[in-house]
């Protein structure tokens, strides 16, 4: 019973929990439009991608799905974006008003809070700050479609209310066919999706150290932690590099960019960019983008956001450090430093662990879905990276994978959310310091 409560392996289960209660919803003749029950495979599917706020899909949600279904759909992705034990503390707060030590052991495990005593702040946090952007998003988002696309007051309410969920969650789930092809040109639209992505997948530990921390002006942002420092730097390269890297590889495409306005060019380009690392969300055909653009996405998607929020990924900071220990490998220094601060050394090993074990990974999935599909290797690898990295974009092939192909990707949509270190935790139910350490040296590299 002690190793089944562990808190590494109580987070794998729980996300497992949530799979199977979906699946077996969804499965009932009233989850979809028509006349009977969805099939194993695909309620699977569409759990799993909801839960592990992916997006990826092998059916149109908005025809496929009843609203009973629909809803569902948005309940699992809202449980998966802020954490199945994160979401097991806030009731545990409500009720009981207060925390057991292994409850905040295991909300630790998800939030990736830096201490116990800061548990119960976060997990308050994560309620207050979900529940506040979603319902402000959706708000922006339903006057939008009322007044701007002549949308009846319900249609437009649940429309807003689902993509706001979907995009503080960065589940990337739509009720249209086409994402958000149709918005495409619209700021209305984009901007709050785009704002909502960036919060939710930014990372709790960061909203929690910003709202604590802050002090006006310059001196508050010296006391924020290095690890807001490296998310928030991480994340603004990233959406203004892959924003730029967009611009220069679509600007004459006839079939994404290349037909828009200039202002519509760069709104495009930046959706683009904030979607394309986690989020799921489409505002051009991605099946239509050139080589230059799918290699950029495989590397927004395998990166990811920050921890210990919404987004999947290996996260920003984990590439922040591998990034600031090859620069201090190059210049000679034998610490490596960001910020005026020293990263330890476990932190360090900890990211290349993450690096590793996600290409690993990602490397098996293309090889294995090869092998049992005839499509293109850059489609496949695309398939992959997203289903991995919880991106949830496809070039458009996931439906028409076999019934291996759907399950491979089920499989690394589930080891992405949950994290290869937490998997591999919750297997192994941690270690112990060996009583001796062997003589060193130092074998030849390179």
């Amino acid at each position: 019973m002690r190793t089944v409560l562990h808190p590494a392996r109580a987070v794998a289960l729980g996300f497992l929990a949530g799979i199977v209660v979906g699946t077996l919803v969804l499965m009932l003749p009233a989850a979809r439009s028509g006349p009977d029950g969805a099939p194993v495979l695909v309620a699977f599917f569409t759990a799993v991608s909801a839960v592990c706020v992916t997006g990826m899909a092998v059916v149109d949600t908005g025809t496929y799905w009843s609203g009973f279904g629909q809803g569902m759909i948005m309940l699992l992705f809202q449980c998966g974006g802020f954490g199945m034990m994160t979401a097991a503390t806030l009731l545990g707060l409500l009720v009981n008003g207060s925390l057991r030590l292994r409850t905040k052991l295991m909300t630790q495990m998800e939030t990736r809070t830096l201490g116990l005593g800061d548990v119960a702040a976060v997990a308050r946090l994560v309620l207050v700050v979900t529940f506040a952007s979603e319902l402000i998003i959706a708000a922006v988002l339903t006057l939008r479609l009322r007044y701007g696309y002549d949308l009846p007051w319900g249609e437009a309410a649940w429309s807003g209310a689902f993509h706001a969920v979907s995009a503080f969650t960065n589940a990337g789930f739509s009720i249209h066919a086409d994402s958000m092809v149709r918005y495409a040109g619209d700021a209305l639209v984009l901007l709050p999706m785009m704002l909502a992505i960036v919060v939710g997948g930014v990372g709790f530990p960061v909203l929690h150290d910003i709202r604590n921390r802050w002090r006006w002006g310059v001196h508050g942002r010296r006391h924020w932690s290095l690890h807001t420092k490296l998310t928030l730097a991480g994340t603004a390269l990233l959406l203004v590099g892959g924003m730029v890297a967009i611009l220069l590889a679509e600007w004459h495409n006839a079939r994404t960019l290349g037909g828009l306005s200039v202002p519509d060019k760069l709104l495009g380009a930046s959706f683009m960019s904030v979607a394309a690392r986690t989020a799921g969300f489409n505002a051009v055909d991605i099946g239509a983008l050139t080589q230059e653009s799918l290699a950029l996405h495989y590397f927004l998607m395998f990166i990811g956001g920050g921890s210990a929020g919404t987004a999947g990924g290996v996260k920003v900071g984990t590439v922040a450090i591998l990034v600031l220990l090859v620069l201090a490998e190059v210049r000679g220094h034998s610490d490596t430093e960001a910020f005026g601060r020293r990263i330890g050394a476990a932190a360090q090993r900890q990211a290349i662990t993450v690096v590793v074990m996600g290409s690993a990974v990602v490397v098996a999935g293309t090889m294995v879905l090869l092998a049992v599909t005839d499509f293109p290797t850059d489609q496949i690898i695309f398939e992959v990276i997203s289903a991995f990295g919880s991106a949830g974009l496809s070039t458009g092939i996931t439906p028409q994978l076999p019934a291996s192909g759907q399950l491979l990707l089920t499989l690394l949509m589930y080891l992405g959310r949950v994290g290869t270190i937490t998997l591999a935790a919750s297997l192994v139910l941690g270690g112990r310091r060996m009583p001796y350490r062997y003589a060193e040296e130092h074998p030849i590299v390179g």
